[in-house]
């Protein structure tokens, strides 16, 4: 082979390497488009319990395989996209989907983020008028000037 043909297929492999994975099969997928779409749709959304923060859209894992599939069979069976994360979620836990569902539950979780930037910009609007405050110059009477100058010489 010639250094030209090594250089192609190296850069070839990269390419490979580095593009995006898709785990759903040929044979999972479902006939109707618009079924397909929902289904892919869902499955971006449900996290993969093997692989913890990829979704079963693009685990390779036989569990991730399990459920796509689980998912497209009560799609086909007329039920709707809710009703499909409800059983995930009645198995699984919330913890299975990847954005969870805003509850009285987890609303702790929602509101944490938004609390802490708002109480650190608090934080450090105090601390910065402080330092604006000592920061000023004092500026001393003649008499204090003078007694520094007297205790300088002495």
């Amino acid at each position: 082979m010639t250094r030209d043909a090594i250089h192609a297929a190296l850069i070839g492999l990269v390419f490979l390497a580095v593009s995006p994975a898709h785990a759903v099969e040929p044979d999972e997928m479902l006939p109707d488009p618009a079924l397909e779409a929902r289904a892919r749709a869902i499955s971006r959304d449900v996290r993969c319990p093997v692989c913890r923060n990829e979704s079963i859209d693009d685990s390779n894992a036989e569990l991730a395989r399990d459920l796509r599939l689980i998912v497209r069979e009560r799609l086909a069976a007329g039920e709707s996209d809710a009703e499909v994360k409800r059983f995930l979620i009645d198995r699984y836990g919330e913890f299975i989907l990847l954005t969870p569902v805003f509850n009285r539950g987890n609303l702790a979780l929602w509101l944490a983020g938004p609390a802490a930037l708002i109480f650190g910009a608090a934080a450090a609007a105090v601390y910065l008028r402080g330092r604006r405050r000592a920061s000023k110059t004092v500026r001393l009477t003649p008499e204090e000037k003078a007694e520094v100058e007297r205790l300088l010489r002495e």
